[in-house]
């Protein structure tokens, strides 16, 4: 998942800075307000592009003594960073010139918006591309998965956040080629104004989601519900567990799941697995105190052991139904 994630970003972020590039130019050339916010719309992309995929590299490390679960949930923390800069940056900064438009408009030469439109179209052929490419990566991942609830739950928010801002870019385009085609039809500014607020107000609802997702999995979101509906099941099929205390889970990355589980393990079925030994020994008796009490340092020793195997067998079978699980705490309770 994590090098999906990566060559998403990337493709994004290639395709994206060749887009503002052209989108600052016609800006210059024409003047449009719509034209600006499409600019600002893509700066905003490349910038927090880049923060993206500086998360996804830095995640990636190995863990250490100061880190002892590693760095994964660093992405979540430039996840949330892009997130602000597309409301900040990209929200505020075109709605703010579009409301300036709308109260106080220029006029614009109408033969200039046709090279603005030129750039429009083109960009909205790369941004479609890197969009589909975004898609087809989350799908794959997906495998099967409700394809709205894998985004909201599961899913890398790097990959989300590419998904959301190439289908915010898209339709921005197709907003600002409606505002800056209906301003060249009517010769009336004000929808180019109108183009350039609504693209804001777009923007404005990415990053919000945004932030709301990278802020759960910062806060120590708990596993998907599959997942813990899984693990119970593993546990449960365990005749030497009782019952289930206490299960906590928390999402380390969208990789590594942390889990802490409290048993209460059934004496009875671990006291037969010594059945056949305690016979034996109570058949031959004992000489003294001294041997008895031998005997039941060794039983002792033999119980703590045998509810060690279990512990690991358990482990192993959470590991095998939900291989995301990488720290594992049992305690028997």
């Amino acid at each position: 998942m994590a090098a999906d994630s990566k060559s998403s970003v990337v493709a994004a972020l290639f395709g994206n800075t060749v887009i503002m590039i052209a989108k600052f130019v016609a800006f210059f050339v024409t003047g449009s307000g719509a034209m600006f916010a499409e600019a600002i719309h893509t700066l905003a992309d490349v910038g927090n592009q880049a923060l993206l995929l500086l998360g996804i590299v830095r995640s990636g490390r190995e863990p250490n003594e100061v880190y002892n679960y590693g760095h994964g949930q660093e992405r979540f923390v430039w996840a949330l960073i892009s997130a602000v800069g597309i409301f900040f940056l990209g929200c505020g900064v075109t709605l703010a010139h579009g409301i300036e438009a709308l109260i106080h408009p220029e006029e614009m030469p109408p033969h200039d918006l046709t090279w603005a439109l030129g750039v429009l179209g083109g960009s909205l052929l790369i941004e479609g591309y890197v969009f589909v490419y975004a898609f087809i990566g989350l799908k794959k991942t997906a495998a099967g998965r409700p394809f709205a609830k894998f985004l909201r739950d599961e899913a890398d928010p790097a990959a989300v956040a590419v998904l959301l801002e190439d289908f915010a870019a898209c339709l921005g385009v197709v907003l600002a080629l409606a505002s800056i085609g209906l301003t060249k039809l009517t010769g009336e500014a004000y929808w180019d104004s109108i183009g350039s607020i609504l693209i804001g107000l777009l923007l404005g609802g990415v990053a919000i989601w945004l932030t709301f997702r990278n802020r759960e999995l910062l806060i120590g979101r708990a596993a998907p519900k599959k997942a813990r509906l899984a693990i119970r099941k593993a546990i449960e099929s365990m005749p030497s567990v009782e019952g289930i205390v206490r299960l906590k889970s928390r999402v380390i990355d969208t990789e590594t799941y942390d889990v802490l589980v409290e048993l209460e393990f059934d004496g009875e079925k671990l006291a037969e697995q010594f059945e056949d030994e305690l016979k034996a020994r109570w058949d031959a008796g004992f000489e003294d105190f001294e041997a008895f009490y031998a005997f039941e340092k060794k039983f002792a020793d033999d119980v703590v052991e045998l509810l060690g195997d279990k512990v690991d067998t358990i482990e192993k079978k959470i590991s095998a139904a939900v291989p995301e699980v990488k720290h594992i705490d049992v305690e028997p309770d």
